[in-house]
């Protein structure tokens, strides 16, 4: 039998039939799933050195330490060090020549009896690759997806034994390791929206590419990036925040994208239920955005986010392609004003029924859903000579004609729509979920990324002109894009 045909029983039994692996399990939330399977499986007395679960908040401090939130990263990295520390010391001098020691934790809040809360949680393992060896760690954040805590509390012993059972026979194989995560379970009853690697023997290993597979292989929809280039899970970063996003193929990165969103800034931040400490600022790729050729080209997705990152902003990867799909992906972890920064062109597109004739109610359901919980869309004016431009280089924007201004200027009081949709878009620029961007540098808005990715490619004379100091710095230090 393969190892992708393996249960989580016949894991477990084949991790106790081992003689050399010896561990403690430390579970808080979702029962004992992951413990029990050993325990149920068979010759646990070989493999489980204690179990333990401090579900009370006291014992739990007592124990690991002060953590502020239960389910949360923090904690879990605490109970990983102080369970691993414990196992060392009182059993190295006894059996650590012959067994590599493992010490997993989880901390679950699975569904509570109302359904009100985010079922989510933090799964780890802290272990030795051969004896004596230095220690180490595969961290996962999961969200479970079934809508009964008993299947929930199911789906999370079944990962956690996909999780112990990876590390010691797949962590030289990440791909094949992350493929393993849903055995027995599928990609509809659990989301991971990250994971880390960390330790001497994964000093070659990408966390960044690691996480964007998760989404690749439909673990998960999104990966989110602070500024300093960390993979950062969504509900601690935007927690009690505020958020403006910017989406683009931001290759490069140009003087055109940061105005947008610097200028769209000043107006979010001077909304009354708005307040400017509390605001996350991030861009965003789409998974379409990093297909090469049927493929990702994973040095060019890092390329990107190393750009952006130099620049000072956080990243989010997603496979959202349409608007309101992003939007309700962020209000799982925010409540308070969403806005999205795009261009007229971009807006165009949203006005394209084609896109949401898999909905029952179209376009109706699908602004429904995007303009809910207060949720504007902040957009950057385009000249019209380069509209025209974009539209013909680019092959779109068919659905919409444009009224003639003083200042050649398209914006979102000249932009004319099918006239089947004009009162739906007055009403959704009248009542205020439509903003034009103020204060645009006018001397950016023929700049098209295609056309500068050609110069920068070639190194063509100039091409630093189009782009922030940050972005032409990054792109010689690195050699980037360069035929």
């Amino acid at each position: 039998m393969t190892d992708q045909e393996l249960t989580a029983d016949r894991k477990a039994l084949r991790i106790n039939l081992d003689s050399t692996k010896y561990g403690t399990f430390a579970e808080i939330g979702a029962g004992q799933e992951v413990a029990r399977h050993f325990f149920q499986a068979g010759g646990a007395a070989g493999t489980v050195a204690k179990s333990m679960s401090a579900y009370d908040m006291k014992f739990s401090d007592a124990i690991y330490g002060e953590a502020g939130r239960y389910v949360s990263r923090k904690r879990l990295v605490q109970m990983m060090e102080h369970e691993y520390s414990l196992l060392d010391e009182r059993l190295s001098d006894i059996r650590g020549s012959e067994s590599t020691f493992f010490a997993f934790s989880n901390t679950v809040s699975a569904l509570n009896f109302s359904k009100t809360n985010e079922c989510h949680g933090w799964m780890g393992i802290r272990f030795q690759i051969s004896p004596k060896s230095p220690f180490h760690d595969i961290i996962l954040h999961v969200r479970m997806l079934d809508t009964d805590n008993q299947l929930q509390q199911e789906a999370i012993g079944i990962l956690g034994v996909n999780l112990v059972y990876g590390a010691m026979h797949l962590s030289n194989d990440p791909d094949g390791f992350i493929d393993s995560l849903t055995d027995s379970l599928g990609i509809n009853r659990i989301e991971v929206d990250m994971i880390e690697f960390n330790g001497p023997s994964f000093e070659v290993v990408d966390n960044r590419i690691l996480c964007l597979k998760l989404t690749e292989k439909g673990l998960t929809h999104a990966i989110m990036f602070n500024n300093q280039g960390h993979v950062v899970q969504p509900a601690e970063k935007l927690y009690k925040k505020a958020c403006l996003i910017e989406r683009g193929s931001f290759r490069p990165l140009t003087k055109v994208n940061i105005d947008m969103l610097e200028k769209a800034k000043v107006q979010f931040v001077s909304r009354d239920d708005v307040e400017e400490d509390k605001v996350e600022v991030f861009m965003e790729l789409t998974l379409r955005s990093l297909l090469n050729e049927g493929d990702i080209n994973y040095e060019d997705f890092i390329a990107r986010i190393e750009v952006i990152n130099s620049c000072g902003y956080s990243v989010l990867v997603s496979n959202y392609l349409e608007y309101f799909k992003l939007s309700a992906y962020l209000r799982r972890y925010i409540k308070s004003p969403i806005g999205l920064v795009l261009g007229l062109n971009n807006l165009a597109d949203i006005f394209k029924e084609d896109y949401y004739a898999n909905l029952e109610g179209g376009i109706l359901e699908a602004f429904g859903k995007l303009f809910k919980d207060n949720v504007k869309i902040y957009a950057y004016p385009i000249e019209l000579e380069n509209f025209e431009r974009y539209r013909k280089q680019m092959g779109v924007g068919d659905n919409v004609e444009t009224k003639t201004a003083e200042d050649e200027l398209v914006t979102i009081e000249n932009l004319l729509v099918a006239r089947n949709l004009r009162n739906l878009y007055k009403y959704i620029r009248e009542n205020g979920f439509l903003v034009t961007i103020e204060n645009c540098d006018r001397s950016n808005m023929n700049l098209f990324s295609r056309d500068i990715f050609e110069l920068v490619q070639n190194r063509t004379e100039g091409w630093k002109d189009s782009l922030p100091p940050c972005v032409t710095d990054m792109i010689e230090q690195n050699n980037l894009w360069k035929l």
